[in-house]
């Protein structure tokens, strides 16, 4: 009876604690939104790969990188595609999207490996959320002037 007792003590602390511990709880905790967004995304082609963006950086298609019309460069914004919750934090580093992609109501161009993840490639554009969790400077990147040594030690 002791024992029983003992272990129902420790379930209903962990039980306590366990929301406070988990990542997402933890996550959430330290990014507060400062603007949410609803609209609909787009992905790059890719044809973009290694083009310079409008922020001075080479565009690579495997990073957590995006495309908005109006927010800074380097503000970080959490994606959520809203037919299947899932989510993925992306950078801005260019403008965009443009043409009927725009008419059509994107609010936001994804790199290629963030729309895979967040499920929306076979679609092509999906409704998502948009919550910026930091503003970005704004400052083109200046790749080109950087010594090779110096961009290595940089990244």
């Amino acid at each position: 009876m002791h024992t029983l007792c003992r272990f129902s003590i420790r379930v209903a602390l962990g039980l306590l604690i366990l929301p406070v511990l988990t990542p997402a709880a933890t996550a959430a905790a330290q990014h507060k939104v400062l603007e949410t967004q609803l609209g609909q995304a787009t992905f790059y082609g890719a044809a973009w790969r290694g083009r310079i963006t409008a922020s001075g950086r080479k565009f690579d298609d495997r990073k957590a990188v995006a495309a908005h019309r109006t927010y800074p460069f380097g503000t970080v914004v959490r994606v959520t595609n809203l037919e299947n919750g899932r989510s993925a934090n992306v950078v801005i580093i260019d403008r965009g999207p443009f043409g009927k992609n725009r008419r059509k109501g994107a609010i936001i161009d994804l790199s290629h490996s963030v729309a895979n993840d967040l499920g929306t490639i076979r679609r092509g554009q999906v409704d998502v959320k948009l919550e910026v969790l930091a503003w970005g400077s704004g400052r083109r990147h200046r790749e080109a002037a950087v010594n090779p040594p110096e961009r290595q030690a940089l990244r």
